[in-house]
């Protein structure tokens, strides 16, 4: 990755909490705002701002599951300025609001994937997610055959999930599951016909300390009809340039907190 990019990355994760402009990343790197949003969005994938709304997001949902902070008070420690508005994208692009995220269902089943926290559900939980679907296709649909590469001499609990965009701001569309695995092949079932990036994430306990990896396909994949395809996913160490990725297994809130589906937490 560019050093230029590496920098703006690592401004907006030091200063998320202020009113940051595409003039102001591409001023610390001294290019024009022009180049600078297209070498960033060469290098990541998504654009400054949509990197910039990941961050701050998943700050936003990190202060809620891990501190006892009033939404108040996180709209205004993670750049925002009103709690109507922070509250209205939340909801819109997380698929619940900042208060049911609070459900313990939520934290339970949460799979983070960040240089700031790093958590998979509990092991029970990928037994179960093995086969799981968030929202199961009426016909079947596709599979997806994920040949999972774990870092050299590694083993762990690995989840493997499907989703519309490379920073997911929603639920994947179906996700996979292993435990206590090592290179290995995870088929994710009842994918809908689109166009999925596949995501995994693992986590490799030791005697001493517990580390994480990520990866990412390296193309997006097609589906168009009930097929069974084939792709890569590599897992490395995480990165403090990776984009921060949370989402939750939790297809329904717990019935005492809100009593309707899960769509989307991310």
């Amino acid at each position: 990755m560019m050093p230029a990019v590496r920098r703006a990355i690592a401004v907006m994760h030091e200063r998320y909490s202020e009113p940051i402009s595409l003039h102001d990343l591409a001023s610390e790197v001294f290019v024009s705002p022009f180049h600078f949003s297209r070498v960033f969005s060469r290098e990541t994938g998504v654009t400054p701002g949509r990197y910039l709304t990941a961050v701050r997001l998943f700050e936003a949902k990190r202060l809620l599951l891990t501190t006892p902070l009033t939404v108040s008070d996180i709209v205004c420690s993670v750049g925002y300025s009103s709690v109507g508005t922070f509250t209205s994208k939340f909801t819109r692009v997380v698929g619940i609001t900042p208060t049911q995220y609070r459900d313990p269902e939520v934290g339970e089943l949460l799979l983070a994937i960040s240089a700031r926290l790093q958590r998979l559900p509990s092991l029970q939980a990928l037994r179960d997610a093995g086969s799981g679907c968030v929202r199961p296709h009426p016909h079947g649909g596709a599979s997806i055959v994920a040949r999972i590469a774990m870092p050299p001499g590694a083993t762990g609990n690995v989840l493997v999930g499907v989703f519309g965009e490379s920073i997911p701001q929603c639920a994947p569309v179906a996700f996979a599951g292993a435990s206590d695995a090592g290179s290995t092949e995870l088929t994710v079932r009842n994918v809908p016909p689109g166009r999925w990036v596949v995501i995994a994430a693992a986590e490799h306990p030791t005697a001493s300390q517990l580390t994480f990896s990520r990866g990412m396909a390296r193309y997006p994949v097609t589906i168009v009809c009930d097929e069974t395809v084939p792709v890569d996913v590599r897992l490395r160490s995480l990165e403090a340039t990776d984009p921060p990725i949370a989402i939750t297994l939790a297809s329904r809130i717990s019935p005492s907190a809100v009593g309707r589906a899960l769509r989307a937490v991310a």
